[in-house]
């Protein structure tokens, strides 16, 4: 299996090239040569563990790794999930609504379930080459706290994580500043999501400066942890009852676009949907593109739903790249457009997702509709699901992206009662440590490097 980039000037590369590259050298996003087909009986083997399914998916993609050493890395990454056997459960609330809860790894969020696998990947990869890496990165909340669990002391890697200061929960921050691990360094910019995304791309982009400081990536530009998303809408069909493991339509909050683009990947290689919808926050870029086919973004607006709060959508650019039907020089020239502020998807079909979008008012309502009528406690991410339930066909399977433990106020005031979780309590008795810095790549650039795991 061969991996080529978005913008098609990059030449093709191996799965563990295009993991340790992060972002294609001509700007571009590494998508595979071609999607291979789900295996048969993947969806109807009972006896298969997550861990099963995970090193079946996965190897389809990864032929570098020997397969003994692949299973190894999948085991590994599952072994901190309350259940090993089934870390991502699908809990029937309502007549045919589920929720698939996405929050029983280290970090009470869906981004563990990639970024397990990328900490165990990179450290396979540094034990290999012997060489030291810088790992780069951006948060809006989650992808920070998940990335640092997976890598906090692990020998060769230093981790560096943008976050907007200010713009995530106080337990999300605490989560990324209190591990007290020496090789960990959490940055708040003074500035937005997109500001720090921006940043981690310029820095990706000077390919000297990548190359000098051995630099890594964990957010969803690096498609290991795409991969690895893509795995657990599998799951979700296998908990379902056999007769409807053909019809259901799954609910995804993104701001990304990257948790919505690994259910797009595994429909297209043949896992049964009705409907994929996408929820939104009121920062709706994906809401507005779906359902005008204009992509343009606007201003971010701190929101209850912080993670999403996002208005330059990366994982869009893969889904381009497919809609094109494989065309990276038409891509490229397509993102060069959106980073002067918008674009029009050419032969845009609006039946490709359905969409909705929540402002923090609806949020709140949102949530407390969810407990008084299924008894459920959703955070304020998955809250945006809930909405206009009634109108998607089958089946209906709600993601559910985060604890809500890990936003005590806003579900406070939506239901009266706070939730905790032990480890987020033993987070608030640890002092945090973090670096305050600018929204500017040269500063940014100087810190790394100034810190750099590379001699």
């Amino acid at each position: 299996m061969k991996f080529v980039s978005t913008r098609g000037s990059a030449p093709a590369v191996t799965f563990a090239e295009a993991f340790a590259a992060g972002l294609a050298p001509d700007g571009g996003l590494y998508v595979p040569e071609t999607l291979p087909q789900l295996p048969g009986g993947l969806l109807d083997d009972d006896s298969l563990s997550y861990a099963d399914v995970a090193f079946q998916f996965l190897s389809l993609f990864d032929t570098t790794h020997e397969p003994a050493t692949l299973r190894e890395i999948v085991d590994r990454s599952y072994s901190g999930f309350d259940d090993q056997q089934n870390p991502a459960p699908l809990v029937g609330i309502g007549d045919q609504l589920s929720v698939l809860e996405l929050f029983h790894g280290p970090t009470l969020a869906f981004k563990d379930f990639g970024l397990q696998l990328v900490g165990n990947l990179f450290e396979d990869q540094i034990a290999t080459s012997g060489r030291a890496i810088n790992v780069l990165g951006a948060t809006s909340g989650d992808t920070g706290s998940a990335a640092i669990h997976g890598l906090a002391n692990k020998s060769g890697a230093h981790v560096f994580i943008l976050y907007p200061d200010g713009r995530i929960s106080p337990l999300q921050e605490r989560q990324m500043t209190c591990t007290g691990a020496s090789n960990i360094f959490p940055i708040a910019i003074q500035g937005s999501f997109d500001d720090a995304q921006e940043i981690v791309k310029a820095l990706f982009n000077d390919l000297d400066f990548k190359a000098a400081q051995h630099l890594s990536a964990v957010n969803s530009i690096n498609l290991a942890r795409v991969l690895a998303q893509a795995i657990y809408y599998i799951w979700a069909a296998r908990q379902l009852p056999a007769d409807e493991r053909g019809g259901a339509s799954y609910i995804v909050p993104t701001g990304n676009f990257g948790n919505v683009f690994a259910a797009w990947l595994a429909r297209q290689m043949g896992l049964p949907m009705r409907k994929l919808a996408i929820a939104t926050n009121q920062n709706d870029i994906l809401f507005r593109l779906f359902t005008t086919g204009r992509y343009e973004v606007g201003e971010v607006r701190p929101s209850l739903a912080p993670s999403m709060d996002i208005q330059v959508a990366s994982n869009f650019e893969r889904f381009l790249y497919f809609h094109l039907g494989g065309d990276g020089g038409r891509t490229a020239e397509l993102m060069a457009e959106a980073r002067c502020g918008a674009l029009d998807i050419p032969d845009f079909d609006p039946d490709t997702f359905a969409t909705t979008r929540a402002d923090d008012g609806e949020i709140q309502s949102l949530i407390g509709e969810a407990h008084r009528r299924y008894g459920y406690v959703a955070d304020p991410h998955t809250a945006c699901a809930f909405k206009n339930l009634q109108d998607l066909p089958g089946h209906r399977v709600v993601l559910s992206t985060a604890h809500p433990a890990k936003f005590p106020d806003t579900i406070r005031e939506a239901i009266g009662t706070e939730p905790t979780h032990p480890s987020l309590e033993e987070a608030k008795t640890k002092t945090p440590d973090r670096h305050e810095l600018p929204a500017d790549p040269e500063a940014i650039r100087h810190f790394l490097a100034s810190h750099s795991a590379v001699d």
